[in-house]
């Protein structure tokens, strides 16, 4: 067969048809090779502020002023008595100009409802890049932001903006970050927020959430050092929740250093649900997750949720969260939840009409009233 080859590529050069395919495929293979180059590139310019190319930055005028980093601006996050969310999307405009601060509804029920159920608690939003509010002077009809003031409207409530480089800085992952290996990823936001979920509990501990949660009840005197399984296999990276110093601070350490001793760019969940998994085997001495469950002595103090607490609803069932026939099983089957998760890579996309008989639409009424009301028709 190999003595065939030069024959058969023969042949195949001299057929016309067949070069003239073979001229297009090369085609579509560079374009793509490019298209996936620029992409990764445009996109890697989203977090270079603060390493000599934040050249994109728009300078602010009467109308915007940026968000505080929050290394620097007071209220800093209570060690181990805050709560995280992180918007880590980065929104460019096609002139590559940085867009000011959006959030969805669903965004603002999520933060909300942390903070509507935590008064006691701190809750940080913080956007990975360069990000600009509409001022108060700037406001008019055109700007109003009620979803915004929906969430600032409590006190306990926080929007700050982070420097990659510098919030890394002086942690195990420093040195890791500057290779660029996470910046080549294929699923570069998600990779960045698995990253940042991590980096945030070593520096501070305390709760981290996604963006697409409802928070049911109090949280506040839940002991740290818990996350929630997803299924039999694997633990989920949604709601984790580590203590500041002590244990928690080391479970917080060995997640970095998994994440980047197993960082996998071409893997969607390796690097966020994995890195917690891996971890916990490790410490519970046992891949089973039943086990973990039922012995939490095995677990050295570290909680393992089962899915009840968090993922009452799995991902492959997210409609009953939308569909008005699956209310009542879908609110009896999340009666003991802390947290709903509505899996927004799945259903961001399917609208809620405001008075929707669907558990999601009961869930934010109650749990996340005033951005409910501020989302306008559509939830």
């Amino acid at each position: 067969m190999l003595l065939r080859l030069p024959i058969l590529a023969a042949r195949f050069l001299h057929n016309g048809r067949l070069r003239l395919l073979f001229g297009v495929l090369i085609l579509v293979i560079v374009g793509s090779i490019a298209y996936s180059y620029t992409w990764q590139n445009d996109n890697y310019l989203c977090f270079m502020e603060g390493q000599g190319m934040a050249t994109q930055t728009p300078v602010p005028d009467a109308e915007t002023s940026p968000l505080e980093d929050v290394l620097l601006a007071a209220p800093k996050p209570t060690p181990g008595r805050s709560i995280f969310f992180h918007e880590t999307s980065c929104h460019q405009t096609k002139n590559r100009q940085y867009e000011k601060l959006k959030l969805t509804a669903r965004q603002a029920c999520a933060i909300e409802s942390a903070a509507l159920h935590n008064p006691n608690f701190q809750v940080f939003v913080l956007f990975a890049g360069p990000t600009y509010r509409i001022s108060t002077v700037g406001r008019n009809n055109s700007h109003q932001q009620p979803l915004v003031d929906a969430i600032l409207s409590y006190s306990n409530v926080h929007l700050r903006r982070l420097n990659l480089w510098s919030y890394a800085a002086g942690t195990p992952i420093d040195e890791w970050l500057k290779d660029g290996r996470l910046f080549r990823s294929r699923y570069l936001f998600s990779h960045i927020s698995d990253f940042l979920r991590y980096l945030t509990l070593y520096r501070y501990g305390g709760l981290y959430l996604d963006m697409d949660v409802v928070v049911l009840r109090s949280m506040e005197e839940v002991p740290p050092n818990y996350t929630g399984a997803e299924s039999n296999t694997h633990l989920a990276a949604g709601v984790m929740s580590l203590a500041a110093t002590g244990f928690g601070h080391e479970i917080a350490e060995s997640c970095l250093r998994d994440f980047q001793y197993n960082f996998n760019g071409r893997d969607w969940g390796n690097n966020g649900p994995g890195v917690i998994t891996r971890v916990a085997q490790k410490i519970c001495g046992t891949k089973d997750i039943g086990v973990m469950q039922e012995d939490p002595k095995r677990c050295l103090g570290f909680k393992v949720f089962g899915r009840g607490a968090f993922y009452a609803v799995p991902w492959k069932k997210w409609r009953d969260f939308f569909e008005p026939e699956k209310l009542e099983e879908t609110i009896a089957r999340c009666k003991d939840s802390y947290v709903v998760h509505v899996w927004n890579k799945h259903s961001s996309t399917l609208p809620i009409k405001q008075g929707s008989t669907s558990a999601y639409a009961k869930y934010a009424e109650q749990n996340c009233p005033r951005a409910y009301k501020a989302a306008g028709e559509y939830f």
